[in-house]
């Protein structure tokens, strides 16, 4: 029994493996952000040396001002003015100096914050482009957003304001228990009982407001995502009259986005008034001592004075710092997901030896492929096709059949399980990401175009191009016309994503931007969906003639479209179902046949 008791005991002792992982954790950001700062050290030493003045220099004058106070001859009523006003001359000087290092040390400070952040936003976007396309289909872009921004600045503020006000804090709380110690040991004693009790406070508070500062940075990142969602999708929202449910999730998500704030803020500012009564305390219990001591005649009035203004000059940073604990527990949690970002594991490494592919001819071959986004949840299953060097081959299928993913497979944004995908005979792992890509030009259903003129985005992705090969482009994607007619012509700047164009003219114009490539294959992801399909059809017949002797990869929904592929792919349930030309396929009245007749049911 006592053996068994004794086990218990043990068990209930062994911390909290989630606690101390928090810990750990909270650690490993603070030193993070310790490196950071390190790669700044001679602006950090002199910030330091800057500090040390500043402070020592306001530390003398509370000594000065109890002289000055003793000027007074006790009993006597007399003043020696000459000695009063000359410390007192001595302390303002003090002040002036102490204030001026004050000035410049903030100004410093902002400068290595700026650097700071300018560097970790920096690393945070070229992380963010290192990652690989599986992490943006499962995190929300405003969620992404707030962290690049949102969450970088709160840790700007902080280390711009409050770490000025920590350095500070530890310099006068040394500097004024010293100079209290010099004065009168006894009256030190009083904050033997008042510090811990502060440290206490603060302590447990913190160890409760902790975790409402990460809920604050999660809950403010799903808002972010949530309101990102709602304004693209503005035109849909309006269309299926959705405006008030919209507006009913808007609001419970902003009533706990502001719930975890508030909680967050009002727990944590609980800290500086619980300290600031203890420091009050603290102030009287040294008055009254002191008085008792001065009676005693173990005290000039000019020590009390001076040890009252050096007490509130050692609990005054104690409680400014009790104060910026929450402001501190922010910017580590807005780090941490900073970080948590900066942690994603990037697209993996070539292989060693991989090489760009050079003279593409076109061959792509996928054999018995195996593929999940989730593995347990297989998407393709044993597909095998194979594409002729300048051929147009045309995957078709219901949806969800997997027709997006073979072109992602393709492209490599993500990697089958199984099997083989060869280009020219080559295995796509032999070549390096960058020049596998480079060989495919790729318009998407989902259009893409930045604020730039329109020459800038159709010309993106090719150095030293020519205006006249943009524009024969455009001709051929029967968009020349429209760009003629807009207020500068090919200098018209465009908005964000093209707002202030149509949706089927974006669409062209991404599709000129892929004619301008100079790839040897060509994929098309539901490229034309947004045109009309007398415009579809004239479009392929262009980039049949500009695309000669180049692999083209079509998915198509509209099957009267793909008539002159050389090849359909009809996919089912991740497996190929039927292959071979429009008229095989339909003469063989399966899959196909049935998908084809739909469309005119």
């Amino acid at each position: 029994m006592a053996g068994r008791g004794r086990t218990r005991n043990d068990a209930s002792m062994i911390p909290d493996e989630k606690a101390i992982e928090t810990i750990r954790k909270r650690k490993g950001t603070i030193l993070r952000l310790g490196r950071y700062l390190l790669g700044y050290w001679p602006l950090l030493t002199l910030a330091l040396v800057m500090n040390l003045a500043g402070n020592a220099l306001a530390l003398v004058g509370p000594l000065l001002s109890g002289y000055a106070i003793d000027a007074i001859e006790p009993g006597m009523g007399r003043v020696n003015f000459s000695l009063m006003f000359r410390y007192a001359a001595l302390m303002a000087l003090f002040y002036v100096i102490s204030a001026a290092f004050s000035y410049g040390l903030t100004a410093l400070m902002i400068t290595v914050s700026r650097k700071v952040v300018y560097q970790m936003r920096r690393e945070v976007f070229d992380r963010m482009l290192s990652l690989p396309v599986g992490y943006f289909d499962t995190h929300q872009t405003g969620d992404i957003i707030s962290r690049i921004f949102y969450d970088i600045d709160t840790v700007n503020e902080s280390l711009s304001n409050d770490l000025i006000q920590i350095l500070g804090t530890v310099i006068t709380v040394a500097g004024s228990l010293y100079m209290m110690v010099v004065i009168s040991p006894r009256l030190v004693l009083i904050f033997l009982f008042t510090v811990p009790l502060s440290g206490f406070i603060t302590r447990f508070i913190t160890s409760r407001t902790r975790p409402l500062f990460r809920k604050r940075s999660a809950g403010l990142g799903r808002l972010n995502g949530f309101a990102e969602e709602m304004v693209t999708g503005q035109k849909t929202i309006k269309a299926y009259c959705q405006e008030e449910d919209t507006i009913s999730e808007f609001r419970q998500k902003n009533r706990e986005a502001v719930e975890s704030y508030y909680q967050a803020e009002y727990y944590g500012s609980m800290v500086g008034p619980m300290v600031n009564f203890v420091n009050n305390l603290s102030l009287s219990l040294v008055s009254v001592f002191g008085a008792v001591l001065f009676m005693m005649g173990k005290m000039s009035i000019g020590q009390i004075s001076s040890f009252v203004l050096y007490s509130r000059r050692f609990s005054g940073p104690i409680n400014e710092a009790a104060n910026i604990v929450s402001d501190l527990q922010s910017a580590v949690a807005a780090a941490e997901r900073v970080f948590a970002l900066m942690d994603q594991a990037p697209e993996e490494a070539d292989r060693p030896g991989a090489l760009a592919p050079s003279h593409i001819r076109g061959q792509v071959e996928i054999s018995h492929v195996d593929f999940g986004y989730v593995p347990e949840k297989p998407i393709l299953s044993d597909l095998s096709l194979t594409a002729a060097p300048g051929s147009l081959t045309a995957i078709v299928g219901p949806t969800g059949a997997g027709k997006t993913t073979v072109i992602n497979l393709l492209m490599r944004f993500y990697d089958a399980q199984s099997g083989e995908i060869r280009v020219d005979g080559r295995e796509i792992h032999n070549f390096t990401r960058k020049g596998l890509r480079q060989s495919y030009a790729m318009v998407l259903q989902d259009t893409w175009l930045f604020y730039g003129t329109v020459f800038e985005n159709l010309a993106y992705g090719r150095e030293n191009i020519s205006r006249e090969q943009v524009i024969q482009a455009a001709k051929a994607a029967r968009i020349h016309n429209f760009i003629m007619a807009l207020p500068q012509g090919y200098d018209t700047v465009l908005l964000e994503d093209g707002a202030n164009i149509s949706k089927g003219q974006k669409q062209l114009l991404t599709i000129a931007r892929a004619m301008l490539s100079e790839a040897r294959m060509l994929i098309l992801d539901e490229a034309t969906s947004n045109v009309d399909t007398r415009t579809e059809i004239r479009i392929q017949e262009a980039m049949r003639g500009l695309m000669k002797d180049k692999t083209c990869f079509v998915i198509a929904h509209r099957l009267s479209t793909i008539r002159n592929a050389d090849q359909i792919v009809v996919v089912d349930h991740g497996e190929v179902v039927e292959q071979g030309t429009h008229d095989e396929l339909i003469e063989k009245q399966g899959f196909y046949y049935q998908m084809y007749q739909a469309q005119f049911q």
